[in-house]
């Protein structure tokens, strides 16, 4: 009866895969005193493929093992941003109702349990008046021009955007506001007139050159 092999727990390879291998050496070295060198040569030779098949075949089986859980893993998210986002349009009612002042009571502790839930799975809610237009995260409902900011600004959250990690599951829909047409280029006539005193100044020293040059002659 053969013994199992001693000090490894369920599931350790690398156990089995010693306990194989000290086995065919014992099994070749028994053998050595009975053969001839060749036969010995072609023994090691062959404990040598096993023990490469044995490597490799481990090798495989923690690559597959490795797929598996990262399938796994995928097939979780997957159905955890399904679940998400079918919740949405609910929290979407619970802060509406909040604006307007309606979470209150068992209503107001039920709205916010729901709200750490799914934020403990990983759903996070973005946009903020004042931060800047990024078309992939808002999407702009409605556009208008101040003179209030410098680049394109979300000035109104008309409804918040969600994501799970670095996925965008909804864009926020916002008002954006553009700066207004000219001021940036405000500055403009300023400089032109600066300009164009430097190069009266140029015209005058000009004139001044000639006329020492007239007085030499």
């Amino acid at each position: 009866m053969t013994d199992k092999p001693q000090g490894g727990k369920p599931g350790d390879d690398s156990a089995a895969e010693e306990a194989v291998i000290k086995a065919a050496e014992e099994a070749a070295a028994a053998g050595a005193g009975e053969g001839s060198p060749e036969e010995l040569a072609t023994a090691k030779r062959e404990l040598a493929e096993r023990t490469a098949d044995l490597q490799r075949l481990q090798a495989e089986y923690q690559n597959y093992r490795k797929r598996v859980e990262r399938d796994r893993l995928t097939v979780r998210e997957i159905a955890v941003s399904n679940i998400l986002e079918s919740l949405i349009p609910v929290l979407d009612d619970i802060g509406r109702a909040r604006e307007h002042g309606e979470v209150t009571g068992g209503f107001k502790s039920v709205a916010e349990s729901l709200e750490t839930v799914v934020a403990k799975l990983g759903l996070q809610q973005f946009g903020k008046e004042g931060e800047p237009f990024d078309p992939t995260m808002h999407e702009a409902l409605m556009h208008s021009y101040s003179s209030d900011v410098t680049e394109d600004t979300c000035v109104q959250i008309l409804q918040p955007g969600y994501r799970i990690g670095e996925r965008i599951i909804r864009p926020a829909m916002v008002a954006v506001a553009e700066p207004q047409p000219g001021t940036q280029t405000a500055s403009a006539p300023d400089a032109d007139a600066k300009s164009g005193d430097a190069k009266s100044g140029d015209a005058k020293s000009g004139d001044a050159d000639t006329s020492d040059g007239g007085s030499d002659s």
